[in-house]
């Protein structure tokens, strides 16, 4: 599937005292990158759209103020009402973290509902970059 890559830099507000951004922040961060990744996309009224329902990450190498990153993002598995994503923090080509995801789409009742053909095409047509 499609990667779409979020160019991001680590600013002093992401790090803690040492430097070293914060683990909190990636979730943050990641979140960027799928809302720029789901940018455009008109929802149907009274959709409230994608919510997270798990996540989990794995750090592997720190990332430190001012580094100039790319999150990459990539649809794993689209199902009727859910996808998995999985998302890598990259810096000079290392793979620093990776978060995999699953968010569901809910109507406006809060529970589960099919992804629109139209929100599933627009995705398809994200370009990578």
């Amino acid at each position: 599937m499609k990667i779409f890559r979020f160019p991001f830099s680590i600013a002093y507000s992401d790090t803690d005292a040492g430097g070293i951004v914060y683990h909190g922040r990636y979730i943050e961060i990641a979140e960027r990158a799928r809302m720029e990744m789901m940018r455009g996309i008109e929802l149907p009224v009274d959709d409230i759209g994608f919510v997270v329902r798990e996540l989990s990450i794995k750090y592997m190498h720190p990332l430190r103020l001012a580094a100039d990153i790319i999150v990459e993002t990539e649809m794993v598995k689209v199902g009727a009402a859910s996808m998995d994503l999985q998302q890598k923090f990259v810096h000079d080509d290392t793979i620093c973290a990776i978060m995999n995801i699953t968010v569901a789409y809910i109507g406006a009742d809060m529970r589960a509902k099919r992804i629109p053909n139209a929100v599933l095409s627009h995705l398809d047509s994200t370009k990578e970059g």
